[in-house]
């Protein structure tokens, strides 16, 4: 299954470092969850050309990687490893992370305007919809809470608040980015956004319990770095195998949700569980 597009114009930048860290950045691409989610949820409601999403993909993995490479940023989260190499930042210097996280932005929003495979009212909605979750509502503002609660202890309630935002909105918009493409039905949507919430709080919980399980090779990321910033975590707010009930729970949830699509549902089942009991 494809889970990228082929823009009809590749990203291009004239300076040949932007270039560079571009390629970098873009060569280094991880497990692609929030685009194999995209065309998950297209296929199980549609049959048409798998294209067709293929935009919606390529732009939320593209909001992704801009996402971890701010974040990465001294000014946040300050870290020098990611996906098993050196952040952007440290091969290259913070103006170039900065400008290649902004050209991503930018470029995702065009990929999708731009492609003609799709009306152009379904083009407005994903926009609309991954924009919003991105933005101050979504993944900004969970960014901002996430911060502001460092150093502090934060309640299981909180911290589902931050996580809903920082790592939950754009897993969800993804999932409903394909069902948009699919032409769903407002069932499909809400069933679907059900489904999204709830798995996004799962992969938060099962990224927690690695952060303080794994090493730093394994995960491709600094290994115990919430300890490290007294961050409240779902382990630290539940113990390990608290914790590890509570991504069963959620990954059960989460299950549930897709029980009316019977087998067309499978795939993104099986990327669901995939999500929550994965080693990295």
């Amino acid at each position: 299954m494809s889970d990228v597009a082929t823009p009809k114009t590749p990203l291009i930048c004239d300076d040949p470092r932007l270039a560079n860290a571009l390629h970098y950045v873009l060569e280094n691409s991880g497990k692609r969850l929030r685009a194999r989610l995209v065309m998950a949820s297209y296929r199980m409601l549609c049959e048409g050309p798998e294209d067709s999403a293929a935009s919606a993909a390529t732009a939320i993995e593209w909001l992704h990687t801009y996402s971890l490479v701010h974040d990465d940023l001294p000014a946040m989260d300050n870290d020098a490893l990611r996906r098993g190499k050196p952040t952007v930042h440290t091969v290259y210097d913070e103006a170039t992370a900065i400008l290649i996280g902004d050209g991503l932005q930018t470029a995702a929003f065009s990929l999708i305007s731009e492609d003609d495979r799709l009306p152009s009212d379904t083009r407005l909605k994903l926009i609309a919809l991954i924009a919003n979750a991105i933005g101050f509502s979504g993944m900004v503002g969970g960014q901002a809470l996430d911060m502001a609660a460092e150093g502090a202890t934060s309640s299981f309630e909180q911290l589902r608040l931050i996580h809903e935002k920082k790592t939950g909105a754009l897993i969800k918009a993804a999932v409903l980015s394909g069902a948009i493409c699919a032409q769903a039905t407002e069932r499909d949507m809400t069933c679907l956004g059900q489904f999204a919430s709830t798995i996004g709080l799962a992969f938060q919980v099962a990224d927690d319990i690695l952060d303080v399980t794994q090493n730093s090779a394994t995960l491709g990321k600094t290994a115990g770095k919430d300890v490290a910033v007294e961050k409240s975590t779902y382990v630290s707010c539940l113990g390990l195998e608290g914790a590890q009930k509570e991504a069963e729970k959620l990954l059960a949830e989460a299950i549930a949700c897709l029980s009316p699509y019977g087998e067309s549902a499978q795939p993104l089942l099986n990327l669901a569980i995939a999500m929550v009991r994965r080693e990295h």
